[in-house]
């Protein structure tokens, strides 16, 4: 079995949770940069479900399960559209960015840190306006109190948008924290402040409140990034010509926005379509099961962001034993963790689950149907990213539009029904299917067994 790095891993593999532990935060090599930075990313974002999670709470509090249940479809309306608006720029630049650097291809490296921003912010602005005439469009058939918070959902997109562009900017360049931190963190805490002002102030606390405070910190967050990523890729890319290749770079992330598009679409098609069936009052008791669950979806987003790039410049340089390695490194590193996160999730979930208030614990038991879905996803690790970086963009997104036809067709069947219980065993078993797809797909194109268990060679 190749090796990753010569001094990735002692000679005697440490034993014990101590000596695990501690070979968590001490080593060199890539696999020790890799698990250094996920871990970054996973502290983060632990932080930022930590805050959001203190934010729902308070949110659900004052606002009461029905605005509360306003404000969750028009933000996971923001979250679906925000995250599609950027045509895959933001995870495609994890491609196209080592690939520049690789190439020394300056110009257009120098050119697409600035022209990708302006590409998404432009489109996105105009997509809003058309999403605005269309909230006016149909409005009279329309729930009245949705329509103020869905033109704030507009007005949130194009800062959503930038934010995104810039966070795949700052990760090709393995700056997390500039990445994600103005996102998951400053986000949220400014969330938390501009609702708690309101708040104190004396306003009565319902979704349109609560959206014109996201709106705010999204804003706010996103223009503070751009002014400390400018600076820094000032200081770190040479000056010079710039060569804007907005074709080149569409054929790169076009086919990656479809994958994009449809894992998002079967990450939120259970809310959406609970909106269309149940109360607002159980559609935020669902919103704070998976809010609970977020934990474990953290650990796969750490790795994927991660590795992406590094799965680009493995396989530019031809180092087929490393990607292997590396590959099974990362899958190992998604699935125990994820497992460990999820059975404590379990355990603690009812009081979890009640500082939303009492009524929120009556959706415990979902927690262990949606809980299984998550975990089959994690044996895998970010096999997705690998499949996207080494250009096979295509059948992946087919395993995801396969996945996300059988979600909605699930949903559609069990929800009516089975209310949030049949939204999380939809979820499960289309994760549970796109899982399979993906296993056989990276073992014929790859000839990798990727799971985190059994050999690594197909």
């Amino acid at each position: 079995m190749a090796v990753m790095d010569a001094n990735s891993a002692p000679a005697t593999a440490p034993t014990g949770l101590k000596a695990r532990l501690r070979a968590l935060f001490t080593g060199s090599g890539e696999a020790w940069l890799t698990r250094r930075l996920a871990g970054t990313i996973f502290l983060i974002r632990v932080i930022s479900a930590g805050l959001a999670y203190f934010s729902q709470i308070l949110l659900a509090r004052w606002m009461g399960t029905s605005d509360y249940g306003i404000y969750v479809y028009v933000w996971t309306w923001v979250l679906l559209l925000g995250s599609m608006m950027d045509f895959g720029i933001a995870a495609s630049a994890q491609k196209i960015i080592p690939e520049y650097r690789a190439s020394g291809d300056h110009a257009r490296l120098r050119g697409f840190l600035s022209g990708s921003r302006w590409m998404t912010g432009i489109v996105s602005v105009m997509v809003s306006l058309l999403l605005a005439g269309l909230v006016k469009l149909i409005s009279p058939w329309i729930d009245a109190d949705t329509v103020v918070p869905l033109y704030l959902g507009c007005l949130t997109l194009p800062a959503f948008v930038v934010a995104n562009t810039q966070d795949g900017i700052a990760r090709s360049h393995d700056w997390m924290r500039l990445g994600l931190m103005p996102q998951f963190i400053i986000r949220q805490a400014l969330i938390i402040g501009f609702t708690a002002g309101a708040f104190a102030l004396g306003f009565k606390l319902g979704a349109t409140i609560a959206m014109l405070a996201s709106v705010a910190a999204v804003w706010v967050a996103m223009i503070g990034q751009m002014i400390v990523l400018n600076r820094r890729l000032h200081t770190h890319i040479e000056p010079g010509p710039k060569a804007y290749d907005y074709r080149g770079w569409l054929a790169v992330s076009l086919p990656i926005l479809l994958v994009e598009s449809f894992y998002l679409l079967l990450s939120y098609t259970d809310v959406l379509v609970l909106q269309q069936f149940v109360s607002s009052d159980e559609v935020g008791v669902y919103f704070a099961v998976v809010k609970t669950l977020a934990l474990v979806s953290f650990i796969h987003y750490a790795m994927s962001a991660t590795t992406a790039h590094r799965f680009t410049e493995y396989h530019a340089a031809g180092d087929k034993d490393r990607l292997a390695a590396y590959v099974t490194h990362a899958i190992k590193w998604t699935f125990w963790p994820s497992l460990a996160a999820t059975l404590i999730l379990l355990a603690l979930g009812k009081p979890l689950l009640w500082l939303f208030g009492p009524q929120f614990t009556g959706g415990y038991d979902i927690m262990f149907i949606a809980a299984i879905g998550l975990v089959v996803r994690a044996a895998i690790g970010p096999v997705e990213r690998l499949l996207n970086m080494l250009g096979h963009q295509h059948i992946c997104a087919v395993a995801y539009a396969s996945a996300f036809v059988m979600n909605l067709v699930l949903c559609l069947v069990l929800v009516p029904k089975f209310g949030g219980h049949g939204a999380a065993a939809a979820t499960s078993i289309a994760l549970t299917f796109e899982t399979i797809l993906l296993f056989w797909i990276v073992r014929q194109r790859l000839g990798l067994h990727v799971l985190a268990f059994g050999k690594q060679r197909a």
